[in-house]
């Protein structure tokens, strides 16, 4: 790696998820394979992924998820399935568990260490790895690319394959770029757009919920008063608003409506219809006939949230819970199934777990992810227009898409 010229037979440019995979799954007994990153270290992003745990991967993944550019995922979904994907990671000693919501963790629950062992099994390979090495040009003949240059090297290879990620979370590196230099090549580019975000909420009252999770609960979207989407699990209130599992796949859905349009509401008590609930507070208020009525509802409700929810119901606080009129507890009951958040904006890329958009799926061959261009110009991971919900889904999509691109 001292010589200024290098020549290879497989070049990956991206050293995240998708391009550490495809640099592996590359590799034979003979051939010769690099990996190109921009950074000083492997994986920046990777380290983030299931808050530092590393969502693997998802047992119920289907590419239908992915929408209506799902389709394009059948064939890496043929040759390197969750299955597959299981298979490999236990062969180079990374053990799974399966958690709630269909979610492989690495039983060490570390990405870390997820990290260190695919380091390990590169070093094992021998493929040259190329760090803090920033591609500056494509060098382009006859619709095939004959090297990529970075400030010190002149890389050549047989092939290329491109994991350089999309533009969520830009501090680890996937800023978009190489978006720019693609477009040299005349590939198309969707507009790249920040999904899996968290929500930025008008309420005043919300930064007294900072740090407040919720399980089991439903985010209903309405749009012009009619309901849209509706997302069921996990949640958590943050400074500036929503996040957690259920608020990050409503954002995909969110990013295409009108945001004057968008009206929010969390039904806190989603496994009781609205009779059932207004029974079960009837029955804490006798439980706490003479309590004042502040304290009546920590059976119910957690408790960081429940001075929001009296104050929101304009019931007196003060009064006992036997003298609260029909009306007043029924007009409780209705909050508590219709918690209303005020839309005021999705977060942008630094926020973003994934990037919608990105290399048309027009200009790719979805068998082999060989560029329609380019001859020898393959693609994996999130530089192509594909997005899924949370929960593994968008990893698995970076490991199938690198092994197909590896294998043809």
């Amino acid at each position: 790696m001292d010589s200024k010229n290098q020549n290879y037979d497989v070049c990956v440019v991206g050293g995240g998820p998708a391009g550490i995979i495809a640099a592996i799954l590359s590799k034979n007994q003979t051939n010769r394979v690099c990996l190109i990153e921009k950074n000083k270290s492997l994986g920046k992003k990777l380290l983030l992924t299931g808050k530092g745990r590393c969502n693997l991967t998802q047992k119920n993944f289907s590419i239908e998820k992915f929408g209506k550019n799902g389709k394009f995922l059948f064939q890496a979904n043929q040759t390197f399935p969750v299955k597959k994907i299981l298979e490999f990671f236990d062969k180079i000693n990374i053990k799974t568990k399966l958690e709630r919501g269909g979610r492989y963790f690495p039983q060490k629950e570390s990405a870390k260490f997820v990290l260190d062992t695919l380091k390990k099994e590169l070093t094992k390979k021998k493929i040259d790895i190329y760090y803090q090495s920033k591609v500056k040009k494509i060098q382009i003949n006859h619709h095939k690319i004959e090297a990529v240059k970075t400030k010190h090297h002149k890389i050549e290879a047989q092939k290329f394959v491109l994991a350089t990620g999309g533009k969520s979370y830009p501090q680890t590196g996937s800023n978009g770029e190489m978006f720019e230099l693609l477009k040299e090549t005349s590939h198309k580019i969707i507009k790249p757009r920040p999904v899996l975000v968290p929500i930025k909420i008008k309420n005043p009252w919300i930064k007294h919920l900072k740090g407040l999770s919720l399980k089991n609960v439903t985010l209903n979207v309405f749009l012009n008063n009619k309901k849209k989407f509706s997302y069921f699990g996990e949640m958590i209130f943050t400074h500036f608003g929503i996040s957690g599992p259920i608020v990050l796949n409503a954002s995909r859905d969110l990013i295409d409506l009108e945001k004057e349009n968008i009206s929010l509401y969390l039904d806190l008590k989603p496994a009781l219809d609205f009779q059932t609930l207004d029974k079960r507070i009837q029955k804490d208020f006798q439980k706490y006939n003479n309590k004042h009525y502040r304290n009546t509802l920590s059976d119910l409700l957690p408790q960081k949230i429940i001075p929001t929810v009296i104050k929101l119901s304009e019931i007196n606080p003060n009064l006992k819970a036997h003298s609260i009129p029909k009306a007043q507890r029924k007009n409780l009951t209705n909050l508590l199934k219709n918690f209303k958040l005020e839309f005021d904006s999705l977060l942008g890329f630094d926020q973003a777990i994934v990037t919608r958009g990105g290399i048309s799926l027009k200009e790719v061959d979805p068998k082999t992810l060989r560029s329609k261009k380019i001859k020898n110009l393959f693609f994996a991971g999130e530089i192509l227009d594909l997005d899924g919900p949370s929960g593994g889904y968008n990893l698995t999509m970076c490991f199938q898409t690198a092994c197909l691109a590896a294998k043809k």
